[in-house]
Order: C-alpha cells, then sequence, then structure tokens
C-alpha cells in the first residue's frame, strides 16, 4: 500500500493523464462539473511511478432547503472508481475513499452518498470503518442482448406504446438548446420539493448533452416537448439518471413511458447489453414507481447505497438504526 501516492485534484488544468473507460469518474464528467454553478468535481487519484492506477471522483454540490439546515453540500459519486487493473481495487478504493473522506469532512460536508456499487457488498468494511452506514436500495436491471425489448414489454406497456405511437406522440435525441432547456425545466419543476432527488443546474445538462457518452432524449407531441430523459452510455451499458414527463397536463400521452421506451430501443440499437434504471427508490413492498419501470421487462435488484454525515450524533443514531 506504501508504494501508492493519493492525491485530490478540484481544477481540471492540474489533472494528470486520467484512466478511461469508465464516465462517472472520468476528466469529462470532472470538466461538466466543472462548469456547473454550485458543483466542485473532487477527483482522488491514485499513482505509483508517477501513473495513475486508480481513480474516484465526487461531485459535491451546494443546495438549498425549506427545512434546517437551509444551506448545505452533499456529495455524491456514482460506484467504487476507476483502475487500470481490477485486481487492484481492492488495494486501492480504502486509500482512496479515506482520503476523500477525510477531505469531505474539513470541507464541513453535510453529508457523502455512495451509489451504484457493482457488486452489494463491495466495500462493505471499509465503509463501516470510516463510519457510513448503508441503506438499502433498488435498482432495475434489463438485458437487451438475449431478447429484443418489445418482447420483455408486459401487456399493459405494449398497449401503451402502440396507442401512443398511433396518436403521434415521437422521441429523438435533444441536439438544440431550446429542447435541453425545456427538459431541464420540467424536470427542476417535478423534483422541486422532492429532497432525496437533487438535479444540477442547467449549465449541467447542456454539457451533458454534448458528449458521445451522455445523452438527453425528450419526446414530443405535435412539435411539443412533453418528457426527456437522461442517459449515460459506457462499457456496454446503458444507464438512466433522470426520467421525467408532464403528469399534469399530458398523463394521458404517457410521456415518461414513451421516453424509457425510446431510450431501450436506443441502446438495443446501438449495441448495448444492459440498461440499468439506477434509482427504483426504496425496496418497500408498495413501490409505484418500482411497478412502473418493470413493465418495461427488467428485472428489480436490491443494492446498498452508503452514507456518512458531517454532524457526528446524526451519523452515530442513523449508523445504529441501519446497523445491517
Amino acid at each position: 500500500m506504501n508504494d501508492f501516492s493519493i492525491r485530490i485534484y478540484t481544477e481540471s488544468n492540474e489533472l494528470p493523464e486520467l484512466l478511461e473507460g469508465n464516465f462517472f469518474h472520468s476528466k469529462t464528467l470532472f470538466l461538466i462539473e466543472e462548469q456547473t454553478p454550485k458543483d466542485t468535481p473532487y477527483m482522488a487519484v491514485a499513482t505509483r511511478d508517477g501513473e495513475v492506477r486508480g481513480q474516484l471522483l465526487v461531485i459535491v454540490r451546494r443546495r438549498g432547503s425549506l427545512f434546517p439546515p437551509y444551506l448545505y453540500t452533499h456529495a455524491h459519486a456514482h460506484g467504487e472508481g476507476c483502475y487500470a487493473d481490477e485486481t487492484e481495487t481492492e488495494t486501492l478504493f480504502p486509500l482512496l475513499l479515506k482520503a476523500i473522506t477525510l477531505k469531505l469532512r474539513h470541507r464541513l460536508c453535510f453529508y457523502i452518498e455512495f451509489s451504484d456499487m457493482k457488486k452489494k457488498m463491495f466495500g462493505y468494511r471499509f465503509f463501516r470503518r470510516l463510519g457510513y452506514f448503508p441503506i438499502a436500495w433498488q435498482e432495475i436491471h434489463h438485458s437487451l442482448h438475449s431478447k429484443a425489448p418489445e418482447s420483455r414489454l408486459s401487456a399493459k406497456m405494449e398497449n401503451i406504446v402502440e396507442r401512443m405511437t398511433a396518436k403521434g406522440v415521437e422521441s429523438h435525441e435533444a441536439t438544440s438548446a431550446q429542447d435541453i432547456a425545456l427538459f431541464y425545466r420540467m424536470l427542476k419543476n417535478f423534483y422541486q420539493f422532492k429532497l432525496r432527488r437533487f438535479v444540477p443546474a442547467k449549465e449541467f445538462f447542456m454539457h451533458f448533452a454534448g458528449n458521445p457518452e451522455s445523452k438527453i432524449f425528450v419526446t414530443t407531441y405535435k412539435g411539443k416537448v412533453i418528457g426527456g430523459c437522461a442517459c449515460v452510455f459506457f462499457q456496454g451499458n446503458a444507464y438512466l439518471l433522470y426520467a421525467v414527463g408532464k403528469r399534469k397536463s399530458r398523463l394521458h400521452l404517457h410521456p415518461e413511458a414513451m421516453t424509457i421506451w425510446y431510450a431501450l430501443k436506443y441502446a438495443h440499437e446501438h449495441g448495448y447489453a444492459h440498461f440499468r434504471f439506477m434509482d427504483a427508490g426504496l425496496p418497500w413492498k408498495q413501490n409505484l414507481y418500482r411497478e412502473f419501470l418493470l413493465n418495461f421487462g427488467g428485472k428489480p435488484v436490491t443494492s446498498y447505497r452508503w452514507f456518512r454525515f458531517y454532524t457526528r450524533i446524526i451519523n452515530k443514531i442513523l449508523y445504529w438504526i441501519y446497523k445491517q
């Protein structure tokens, strides 16, 4: 372990030559977040003999709330990082995790969140050692390599797709600033009072849509945008980050369903093997959003999200409650 040197970067002009292959821990996402108001990227990099062996990107976001604390920062990372040699992951991840945790603690970050680990139990003892606690979370994993997505639709969803297509509901990749802005406005309005989900500033989506590994799709009816979603594509997999539709005025047109259906078809047509709905909510028996997503034919997968609060008493209480 002593052979590795760990350094944390917050400025893109200081970054070394990073590893490629994982969008969530890439220079591309670092640059997007660097240009997004209220967001600060933290890239923890492990090197040996001047060569990058692993990297972990965490995004710190300034947030506001109607309830105390009214202004605070929240850090989030998707997955365990990117490594030059997978056999070094178990060695490097705890070093990167400890370095970034200490850095964010000194920055008085209200809480840190890690989600979307490849394996449910990955890093368990390392997280626990640093005071993190796990909360069970659900994702939906959809296989695209063995069957066409049409064959996996439920009868209900198949009927919706057929009726809405006949009615003139269409979807396409958003490339214009106007389409992206309309998608952002819908997303912001929908999540405005949902503290669990955070929507970054509009600039994030403007830069996000201009990359080959990240795309925004929108659904239209009579030329008006009524729904949209944001997806990431890399290493043969597609990931759904956000999806939204006009549920009040356009509910009868099923905009969210039609947008997700278009994203699934796009992933299949471009050779992606899996499609992952990254947030299907908590694993409650009654989860309407999870049931909605299952109509597309995927399977529910329970994973852990790891949290650590800066306030010691809050973290101790939650650590004890979620002692698993």
